[in-house]
């Protein structure tokens, strides 16, 4: 009797617990020649990573650019050149948030940058496969890291066919994989 108890003292204790974060996280879909790509940010681990990905989002800035590197064992990575192949104008550079206990693994989002770690600014990339090399390791330089802030949540299968389009020996895909738009989905 007391063990039933519990049990159902325990179920609506987590049937009344408060929403998820995924519940609350920003929701963003890229629509890309080759199918959607859903991502799920984290504001709580990247504030002003986040804040600056939606802030492109919201000003249209990833409209009609491309994928224009494909690495088939590594990342593909856009958002910093036209359909034109010309590189898109960018607001300042932000700080780098990779202390943050997110990792570089497969189908997470993070943000492209220089050697200097306080350089990211439009360009993102999407792990194809776990990338612990660009973890954040310390703050000696080159063990910055680069900055996880969210993750697939839908449309792996198209990171994976664009992960395997041909490409020339600059890693640019031979056909254009282009992105139509990023859109920020209402909760």
């Amino acid at each position: 009797m007391l063990r039933s108890c519990c049990l159902a003292l325990a179920i609506s204790v987590l049937a009344a617990s408060p929403a998820t974060a995924q519940d609350k996280n920003p929701v963003v879909v890229i629509e890309t020649s080759m199918g959607d790509i859903t991502l799920e940010l984290f504001p709580e681990k990247a504030p002003v990573t986040v804040k600056n990905f939606l802030q492109y989002v919201t000003d249209k800035a990833y409209d009609n650019t491309i994928f224009h590197r494909v690495i088939k064992n590594f990342v593909i990575q856009g958002g910093g050149y036209g359909t034109d192949n010309a590189l898109k104008d960018t607001r300042p550079p932000i700080k780098n948030e990779a202390n943050n206990g997110l990792y570089n693994e497969r189908g997470t989002i993070a943000m492209a940058r220089t050697k200097d770690p306080d350089s990211a600014t439009n360009q993102f990339y999407i792990n194809v496969k776990d990338n612990p090399n660009l973890d954040f390791k310390g703050l000696a330089p080159g063990k910055e890291g680069y900055c996880v802030f969210g993750r697939v949540v839908e449309g792996m299968e198209v990171v994976d066919r664009i992960r395997a389009v041909e490409t020339d020996e600059q890693d640019m895909p031979v056909k254009q994989v282009t992105i139509k738009r990023i859109r920020a989905m209402k909760k």
